[in-house]
């Protein structure tokens, strides 16, 4: 899984969740040759390695006992990671989204691991329960709409979607959006501090925290639903409630395309040619949760926007762990902590291939990024709960 070595990075995860689901075992070796799998040699896996174009090495018991001995050695910054069994994946998307409308859809299909779209009615009906993981779809949990108000709100697509929402939160029982959105938003919080794993982009990261620090508060203008706002709502945010984010002062103008100050798109300085962030770097023996979520074969990731591109470092929890930063602008680009049993990380931006991804664009083609560094992050995730639990040392 090197920079020279690997023809697709994304289907070389594929093929490790496919063996894993066909019970073979499986060993990921941080921080050996860009993080690389060791499989068993199947003449199965490796006639599915040659279909998916997926580069591989064949090497004798000697061989791998000599690489697994030098991983051991306490001088290396590499640990070898038991993976047991192929995790259940669920993808939370309205029904009709296109693959391309989120980029963990996208790749998932394109590395050809399979997951399941739920939605509203399946997350407050508890089906979280038959999984392992759960990715949440560019989603506002807040019931604004996305903040599109400002600029789409006489759009066609708009008024049908906001119609639609409002006619499932009264189907499942709810007044407004908002506050079925917050009941899913809960829900989703129960399914991880039970001992799921979420992950989540874009605007699902800060708006599913905004939703739980106002619950109970009406933070929606009329134009959302129906009403006014509660007066001082920005004093009443319950920050404890926040997976990841504290301090944060909500923005109050319907026609922003912006939830709160924890995003850093209005506030970036960087140009584009210079738009990239690094990877932290861990000791892959004591610290094995990073260490597994950082594996790529380079530090230094190119940037990407979205509605909430990188994060506030200032408004990022003490007890959240910074995975990659952006130093020139002071900002958080892929952070992760736990919460109960469970855990999970938030990735800002909206599609790593495309740099400024709006509303109707061509999507992108993976089959033209198939060692895309921005897109393994995702994929690191998408692995991580298949790996056998060990105490953490730190």
């Amino acid at each position: 899984m090197d920079e020279t070595g690997q023809q697709n990075h994304l289907k070389a995860y594929g093929i490790t969740y496919w063996a894993l689901d066909k019970q073979y075992k499986a060993s990921w070796l941080l921080n050996y040759r860009g993080g690389s799998f060791l499989l068993p040699d199947a003449p199965e896996i490796r006639k599915e390695c040659q279909i998916r174009g997926v580069s591989f090495e064949v090497l004798s018991d000697g061989q791998a006992n000599s690489i697994l001995d030098e991983i051991s050695s306490p001088s290396q910054n590499m640990e070898t990671v038991v993976l047991e069994k192929a995790p259940k994946i669920a993808v939370y998307t309205p029904k009709g989204k296109q693959p391309w409308d989120d980029a963990v859809t996208l790749v998932l299909k394109y590395a050809e691991i399979p997951y399941t779209e739920v939605y509203d009615e399946e997350v407050l009906s508890d089906q979280l329960l038959l999984y392992d993981w759960l990715h949440l779809h560019h989603e506002d949990f807040t019931g604004q709409y996305g903040k599109f108000y400002g600029m789409y709100r006489n759009a066609p697509w708009y008024i049908e979607e906001k119609k639609n929402a409002e006619a499932l939160a009264k189907k499942l029982g709810y007044d407004k959006v908002s506050q079925e959105k917050l009941a899913v938003a809960k829900k989703v919080r129960d399914f991880v501090i039970g001992g799921g794993f979420m992950f989540a982009m874009c605007s699902a990261t800060d708006s599913f925290d905004i939703a739980l620090a106002s619950e109970g508060i009406d933070i929606c203008e009329p134009m959302f639903d129906g009403d006014a706002s509660e007066p001082n709502y920005q004093s009443k945010l319950d920050y404890s409630k926040c997976f990841a984010f504290k301090d944060f002062t909500l923005e109050r103008r319907p026609e922003r395309y912006e939830f709160s100050d924890i995003d850093m798109t209005d506030k970036r300085r960087v140009p584009f040619e210079k738009d990239y962030f690094t990877l932290m770097e861990f000791s892959a023996k004591w610290d094995v949760i990073p260490s597994m979520l950082c594996q790529n074969h380079t530090q230094l990731v190119k940037g990407f926007m979205g509605q909430t591109t990188a994060f506030e470092r200032d408004l990022v929890k003490s007890n959240i762990l910074v995975l990659g930063e952006c130093q020139i602008d002071g900002e958080a680009r892929y952070i992760h902590g736990q919460k109960g049993k469970g855990m999970f990380t938030f990735y800002g931006g909206h599609d790593p291939e495309d740099y400024q991804h709006r509303v109707g664009d061509e999507p992108t083609v993976l089959d033209l990024h198939p060692n895309s560094p921005g897109f393994r992050l995702i994929l690191n995730n998408v692995l991580f709960p298949a790996a056998r639990k060990k105490k953490q040392k730190t």
